[in-house]
């Protein structure tokens, strides 16, 4: 397996519990609707307001 597979593979084996076979026999709207349901737990992006607070907090310094 390469690029993404063994990441994906491990998440529907390991997360959801698929067996190796089930996993390889979903369809990809089956796969999207099991990654759907992460998507809630994922925490949101940065608004603007915080990545302004965070540029303030941790300023580049010029490179050094």
């Amino acid at each position: 397996m390469t690029g993404r597979w063994p990441g994906w593979f491990a998440l529907g084996v390991l997360r959801f519990g698929l067996s190796p076979d089930a996993f390889w026999a979903l369809s990809l709207a089956e796969w999207r609707a099991l990654c759907a349901a992460l998507e809630p737990v994922a925490p949101a992006p940065p608004d603007r307001q915080a990545l302004d607070a965070l540029i303030m907090q941790f300023p580049d310094g010029g490179g050094q």
